[in-house]
C-alpha cells in the first residue's frame, strides 16, 4: 500500500480527501491485470486523468507562492521549496513554479483546460509563454481573444507544432498581415539571440578509446547538422533483397543512435579544413519573399519545417550553401515533361512551397528528407513536371508501391492509406 505524506494539519480537507482516494484507487489499479486490447483503449482517458491532477498540483504550488512558502522554510524561492519537496532539479522546478503563477488567474482558458485535461501542462506553457510576448500596447480583452485561439490550437496539435502557431498568435487580434510577420519576426529573433546565448560545447575524454561530448546549439544550425547526418544515414544502400554485401550490415542501419554516430565520425573526417569559411556545408532551402529578403520583417521558413528571422536569412544569402526560394523573382524551369525520370533540384525546391513535411496524411517528416514520387508513375506515361510529384518519406514511398494498400489522393495533396482486403 502507498503511504502517504504526513499532511499539514491546517491542509484542506477536500485537497486531503482527494489524494488519499487517488492513492486507493491506484493501490487498486496496481493489483490488476491488463487484457492486450480492452485496456489500451483507456490511454487517452488516463491521460486526461493525469492533466487534471496537474492542474490540481500546479494550483497547489501557486497557493504555496502566494503564501510565502520559501520564506517561512528559509528557501530562497518557491523553485528551491519545490525542488526540496519533490526531489527534483532546481531548474526544471523554477519552470513548474512559472507556469502555476501565470496560470493562477480566474479568467485563464488554459488554466479551465488544463484542469479539464484537455489539454497538458506543456500546452499551457507553450500558451502562457506566447501571450508574454504580446505587445505590451495589446488590452487585456485582446489577450483573452488570443488565448481561447490558443487554447483551441492546443487541442489538436502537439506542443511543438502548437510553439510553432504560437508565433502567429497576434493574426487573431490584428489584420495586417505586415505587423504579424513583424511581430513574428521579433519572436523568432529573440529565440535566436538566447539561443546563441545558450550555446555550449563540452568534450570529456574517457580514457578508454572514446570521447563524450555535448552541445547546445541554435535551432538552424541543429537542423544544418541533422539534415547533414539524416542524409548520410537515410539513402538507399541497395534494391530490395540484395546481399548483405551490398546493404552492409542492417543492425547498424536500425539502430539510429549509432548510424548517427558513425555519419558524424564520417563527417568529420572530410571536414575541408583548408576553406573553413568556404559555403555552408549543408543544403538548406530557404523560402522567402523578395520583400522579406530586401527589407521587411518576415521570417524565412527552411525546408526542414522550422523557420528563422528576416537578419538571418539575410545572413546566410551570403553563403553559397543557401539556396534561396524567392518568391516573385525569375523561376527556373520546372516541367520538363517526359525528356527526364529523375526530378531536378529547381524542382525540388518549388515544391518546397507546397509541403512542409511528408504528404502522407498525419506524417511529421520534414520536407527535407522526403523522396520526390511521380503521382501518375513515369512507366505508365507520368510526366516528370511540378504538377505530377508528390514528396513522401522513405516509409510511405514504399507504401505507395506496396500491392497490400491502396492510397488516395485528395485534392490538397494528402495521401490516405488503406489495407486490402
Amino acid at each position: 500500500m502507498t503511504t502517504l505524506l504526513k499532511l499539514r494539519p491546517d491542509s484542506s480537507s477536500s485537497v486531503c480527501s482527494a489524494v488519499e482516494r487517488v492513492h486507493a484507487v491506484l493501490d487498486s489499479v496496481a493489483q490488476s491485470a491488463f487484457e492486450d486490447r480492452a485496456d489500451v483503449a483507456l490511454v487517452a482517458e488516463w491521460e486526461r486523468a493525469i492533466r487534471r491532477m496537474e492542474s490540481v498540483k500546479l494550483r497547489l504550488i501557486a497557493a504555496a507562492d502566494r503564501s510565502s512558502v520559501a520564506a517561512a522554510s528559509g528557501l530562497a524561492s518557491t523553485g528551491a521549496w519545490l525542488a526540496q519537496q519533490v526531489r527534483a532539479d532546481q531548474a526544471e522546478s523554477a519552470r513548474t513554479v512559472r507556469l502555476a503563477t501565470a496560470l493562477d488567474v480566474p479568467t485563464s482558458a488554459a488554466a479551465t483546460a488544463l484542469a479539464q485535461g484537455v489539454i497538458s501542462a506543456e500546452h499551457a506553457r507553450v500558451v502562457m509563454h506566447a501571450l508574454d510576448q504580446l505587445p505590451a500596447q495589446v488590452s487585456a480583452l485582446q489577450r483573452g481573444e488570443v488565448e481561447a485561439a490558443l487554447v483551441k490550437s492546443a487541442c489538436e496539435l502537439s506542443p511543438a507544432r502548437l510553439r510553432r502557431r504560437a508565433r502567429r498568435a497576434l493574426e487573431t487580434i490584428q489584420p495586417d498581415p505586415a505587423v504579424v510577420d513583424a511581430h513574428e519576426n521579433s519572436v523568432v529573433l529573440d529565440e535566436e539571440e538566447r539561443a546563441r546565448e545558450r550555446t555550449r560545447l563540452t568534450l570529456h575524454d574517457n580514457s578508454d578509446g572514446t570521447v563524450t561530448g555535448h552541445f547546445t546549439v541554435p535551432t538552424l544550425h541543429g537542423h544544418l547538422l541533422r539534415k547533414v547526418l539524416e542524409t548520410m544515414t537515410a539513402p538507399r544502400r541497395a534494391r530490395l533483397g540484395a546481399t548483405l554485401a551490398q546493404t552492409g550490415d542492417r543492425s547498424e542501419r536500425s539502430d539510429w543512435d549509432r548510424a548517427r554516430g558513425l555519419a558524424f565520425c564520417e563527417l568529420l573526417e572530410h571536414l575541408p579544413t583548408d576553406r573553413l569559411h568556404g559555403k555552408i556545408a549543408a543544403t538548406v532551402v530557404v523560402t522567402i519573399d523578395e520583400d522579406g529578403l530586401r527589407d521587411r520583417l518576415a521570417v524565412a521558413g527552411l525546408d526542414t519545417g522550422e523557420v528563422i528571422s528576416a537578419g538571418e536569412a539575410r545572413r546566410l544569402a551570403c553563403g553559397a550553401g543557401l539556396v534561396p526560394l524567392v518568391l516573385g523573382g525569375a523561376s527556373l524551369p520546372l516541367d520538363l515533361g517526359r525528356s527526364r525520370r529523375l526530378f531536378t533540384e529547381a524542382q525540388r525546391t518549388a515544391l518546397a512551397t507546397q509541403h512542409q513535411s511528408c504528404a502522407a496524411d498525419g506524417c511529421e517528416r520534414p520536407f527535407a528528407w522526403c523522396e520526390m514520387h511521380h503521382r501518375q508513375p513515369w512507366a505508365g506515361e507520368g510526366p516528370t513536371d511540378l504538377a505530377n510529384a508528390l514528396p513522401v518519406c522513405h516509409f510511405h514511398h514504399r507504401r505507395l508501391h506496396d500491392q497490400r494498400y491502396d492510397h488516395r489522393i485528395s485534392e490538397g495533396g494528402s495521401v490516405s492509406f488503406h489495407q486490402r482486403t
